[in-house]
């Protein structure tokens, strides 16, 4: 995604009204004629934090599990509102970028052994391609909107087909160079394109591989696994099915922080969903299917992964600019089981049992030292005691449960442009400007946002469970809703729109929001989408006013106003986390970022674009829909809309690529 305004440059004139000002207002339109006229900018670095009130109740007898808890929650909410936007004060971050310093975006294991991967043609026409010594059957690909029907027969795990899995997952999708710059993309978007997420691989045994199961570290630049280590022969028959794999994510919280200071932790939280999302669609056009393996702790992906090899971050007790390799290790944030499609609930994982045969990881030979990203660096302390407050212990009670393939639909196929899913997904790009000119029609945006849905449509029951594609690799039910700031969408009137994503949540949310909104169906809308439209009331001053303050709440963005629709990803937040636990503060920034990579999926397939906005005001979202307290919270921001090229910029292939080391 293109560069996000979370160091600022700029920001509102302070008004003491501006942090309540809906509170002075009885309608909308008002409120959003005063947002507008009160936000003129000027150059401002905030220097202090104002943190949330919390309340929590204990008693003599709660016991020390309870307390941690609570401990833990006082440091999350702590850190989400230290961490907003508001029209008076951006979160803190570095006040200019330290150039010298920019991290090296490629973590690489020196002196591990290097297995290459295959290479692809994009386009359909794999006979063309000169460089894959395959049956050319090998390399195709099933058209994108296809998958969301069903999936295609799995294939069986080779050389060629984890390369192809992460070909068209993590790898890079172009070079881009202007002037003296040089800079690579990825198929999976980041946070100002700093990609902090990174991924390895543990396998049986693959020809052409490795005579062994193993543990390797996935290399984007090179697309080539490097071999970390050889594991037990019997890991993968006494724990998981045949022809299936493991995929560990983890996030490198410096990569972030260089530019974005201490709302970081939030963009490679958006990053490690995105990701998910990527390998997920992946493996759907293998045929794979993927769940997130949520019994294990941080401890056992920790060993898994060979992240001991990383010495253990103090971090200071406030932000300290210094000489710290050690704040580049990676923290392990998740680990997907890749399995063949339609093994049903065959199979189980027991925790305890895996948990104890990962403990024995530590007394691997571990090949390779992990790279020096940067010289200097900056430590946010206030990112690293978030993410201690966030570990996941082992849950031994957990169950892995595989739900069969729900559909998602393709109610109008004519809004697809026929792509393959490689074509979608190598050829996506963050737009980084709209021309406030391009609509789509209703039946495409309804499209868009069925595809949106996490339980599938088609058979009548409600929005809860993460059943469809992607979002089926995700093992709670969904947490995330999206409010719609609609511009241009031909035969659906601008306005205010709510798209309801977990159903039991609807009358929570009806209850929590102004008392104005008419939470209508809109005409044409199909009887299995939970749109609403919540302020659709016609007229030009109307219509100018949402386009105005979807822009002023994105951090004065035109990208926000320019696209055909914008939106606000609203998550159920405190109540979530006081029952689910603290460790779903990152998993509900899991779920934004699967919502979002299918956001700019389906925008490429329907023949424009989109990207991701992490730069908004966090409470004037709240507040333009009246809602109060933290038990709802916005978490990402999201454009679609027809892209602006840059004629300047050239575009390079993704491989071999420039020489010089960018």
């Amino acid at each position: 995604m293109p560069p996000l305004l979370s160091s600022p440059r700029f920001s509102p004139s302070r008004t003491s009204q501006n942090s309540h000002f809906c509170h002075f207002f009885t309608s909308t339109t008002s409120a959003l004629k005063f947002l507008i006229t009160k936000t003129k900018t000027k150059t401002l670095i905030p220097t202090s934090i104002i943190t949330m009130s919390i309340s929590t109740s204990s008693s003599s007898s709660s016991q020390p599990k309870e307390d941690l808890h609570n401990e833990n929650l006082i440091q999350v909410l702590k850190y989400h509102n230290q961490t907003k936007h508001n029209f008076d004060k951006y979160a803190r971050g570095p006040h200019g970028l330290d150039w010298a310093n920019q991290p090296n975006p490629f973590r690489r294991y020196l002196s591990a052994p290097l297995l290459p991967l295959l290479h692809f043609p994009t386009q359909t026409e794999p006979q063309k391609n000169q460089t894959l010594q395959q049956n050319p059957d090998d390399a195709y690909a099933p058209l994108y909107s296809s998958l969301f029907l069903s999936l295609p027969p799995p294939k069986p795990i080779s050389h060629s087909t984890i390369s192809q899995f992460f070909y068209d997952s993590l790898a890079l999708s172009a070079w881009k160079s202007t002037g003296y710059s040089t800079w690579s993309l990825r198929v999976n978007p980041s946070s100002g394109n700093l990609h902090p997420t990174e991924a390895y691989i543990i396998a049986p045994p693959i020809e052409s591989l490795s005579n062994s199961p193993f543990v390797a570290h996935y290399a984007p630049k090179e697309h080539s696994l490097e071999l970390r280590a050889e594991i037990p022969s019997g890991f993968f028959p006494n724990f998981f099915p045949e022809n299936s794999f493991l995929v560990g994510l983890s996030s490198i919280f410096w990569r972030e922080a260089w530019k974005y200071g201490e709302r970081a932790f939030r963009y490679c939280n958006h990053d490690v969903g995105h990701a998910i999302a990527a390998v997920t669609m992946a493996a759907a056009g293998l045929g794979w299917d993927v769940k997130l393996l949520d019994g294990l702790g941080y401890v056992e992906l920790k060993k898994l992964f060979g992240l001991e090899v990383f010495p253990e971050f103090k971090f200071p007790s406030r932000p300290v600019k210094g000489k710290f390799p050690e704040i580049e290790f990676e923290h392990p944030d998740c680990l997907l089981l890749v399995f063949p499609n339609g093994i049903g609930k065959k199979f189980d994982v027991n925790y305890k049992e895996l948990s104890s045969a990962i403990s024995e990881f530590s007394k691997l030979e571990w090949k390779g030292k992990p790279n020096l990203l940067s010289k200097q660096h900056v430590c946010w302390d206030i990112i690293y005691r978030t993410a201690e407050a966030v570990k996941k212990p082992l849950v031994i009670g957990d169950r892995l449960e595989i739900d069969p393939f729900k559909s998602s639909g393709v109610r109008n196929e004519g809004s697809y442009k026929g792509f393959t899913v490689r074509e979608v997904v190598r050829k996506r790009r963050s737009a980084v400007d709209m021309d406030g000119v391009t609509a789509i029609h209703r039946d495409t945006f309804y499209q868009i946002l069925l595809h949106c849905l996490p339980s599938g449509c088609g058979s009548g029951g409600k929005q809860r469970r993460q059943l469809a594609l992607p979002f089926r690799a995700l093992p709670w039910d969904a947490e995330v809703h999206a409010v719609l700031f609609v511009h241009r969408v031909t035969g659906l009137p601008a306005g205010l729109y709510f798209l309801v994503r977990n159903e039991d949540h609807f009358h929570e949310l009806k209850n929590s929001t102004s008392s104005n909104f008419a939470w209508a169906k809109p005409d044409g809308c199909p009887d299995d989408l939970p749109l609403y439209g919540l302020d659709t009331s016609s007229g030009s001053l109307k219509d100018s006013l949402y386009y105005r303050l979807s822009e002023k709440l994105s951090c004065h963005q035109e990208i926000a106003s320019h696209g055909c629709f914008s939106l606000g990803m609203v998550a159920r937040f405190e109540s979530t986390l006081r029952e689910k636990n603290t460790w779903m503060y990152p998993r509900l920034f899991w779920e934004t970022g699967v919502l979002g990579q299918v956001l700019y999926l389906e925008a490429h397939a329907v023949g424009i674009s989109a990207t991701g906005i992490g730069c908004y005001f966090d409470d004037p979202v709240h507040e333009i829909l009246k809602l109060k307290g933290s038990n709802f919270q916005s978490l990402y921001h999201f454009t679609v809309g027809a892209p602006v090229l840059d004629k300047r910029i050239m575009s390079l292939p993704a491989y071999p690529g420039p020489s010089i080391d960018t």
